[in-house]
């Protein structure tokens, strides 16, 4: 079987070409593919005429997609249907990277498969519209929603990720303050990797691949510093008073109603720390 993953060197990427390695695999960066560009997806995708199209490439920066709402646009839902439409035409299945922001985190409990999406930020509303494009213009497709993801390749963009950033905030005996007012489910990318690929088993869809259970930004760093044994000045602060550009869910912990069950996201912390040679 043919795998061809876009977005091969990011954070997730990375971690897909691992588990997919015994597959015969076609890592694509940007430097192979624009997926904004209809023209270049066509020529990158006919040239291999994959069985399997994994699209992890995105414009993930939450705020900046509030100052560049063309360009998340783009990337994030343009970018899908280019995929989706050749994923058609070559008759490969399309796998379409997505994210806990299509929620309002309105809810009171982690969000599942069937509830409705209604994005608050134009990152969100990105994503969302490159769920529609995935589905509705290709038959063979999973959509997977993944967030708060930390791997060992870090966020292409974002410098890391979280658990670096605390590391490197702990070392430098900076005061550390983090948001308690926001709900996510941390996320280690090996696991959604694998996740990802048992998949191919099951049905179309959409499905949650995240670790089990959820915590605040501040419980998530609090536990990073609790399993390094660190001292640190940490503090629990309030989201207004990041003066973010972007509304964020207040909750967006997932779960999936279908079944898809990950070990518990700080037994994936603790192996994440270990793997980075932090432990």
């Amino acid at each position: 079987m043919k795998v061809a993953i876009i977005g091969a060197s990011g954070q997730l990427g990375s971690d897909l070409v691992k588990v997919f390695g015994d597959f015969e695999l076609y890592p694509l960066t940007h430097d192979d593919i624009e997926v904004s560009d209809r023209n270049s997806v066509e020529k990158s995708l006919k040239k291999i005429m994959p069985d399997v199209v994994i699209n992890t490439a995105a414009f993930h920066k939450t705020d900046a997609c509030e100052d560049m709402p063309e360009k998340a646009f783009l990337v994030n839902a343009i970018g899908a249907k280019n995929v989706a439409e050749v994923c058609k035409e070559i008759k490969a299945i399309n796998i379409y990277i997505s994210t806990d922001y299509v929620f309002d985190g309105n809810k009171d409990k982690p969000y599942v498969e069937s509830d409705a999406p209604n994005p608050i930020n134009a990152y969100g509303l990105s994503k969302y519209a490159g769920e529609l494009f995935t589905k509705n213009y290709c038959d063979r497709y999973y959509i997977v929603r993944v967030a708060s993801l930390f791997g060992v390749a870090g966020a292409s963009g974002k410098g890391g990720n979280f658990v670096e950033t605390m590391i490197k905030k702990a070392k430098n005996n900076e005061k550390i303050r983090v948001v308690d007012d926001i709900v996510m489910s941390p996320t280690y990318t090996k696991d959604a990797a694998l996740a990802i690929k048992d998949l191919l088993n099951k049905p179309f869809g959409i499905y949650h691949v995240t670790n089990s259970g959820y915590c605040s930004w501040f419980e998530f760093a609090k536990k990073i510093f609790e399993i390094l044994s660190l001292e640190v000045d940490l503090k629990p602060i309030k989201s207004h008073e990041l003066n973010m550009k972007a509304k964020r869910p207040k909750n967006s912990a997932l779960k999936s109603e279908k079944g898809i069950r990950l070990r518990s996201w700080e037994e994936a912390l603790k192996d994440y720390l270990k793997e980075k040679g932090h432990l």
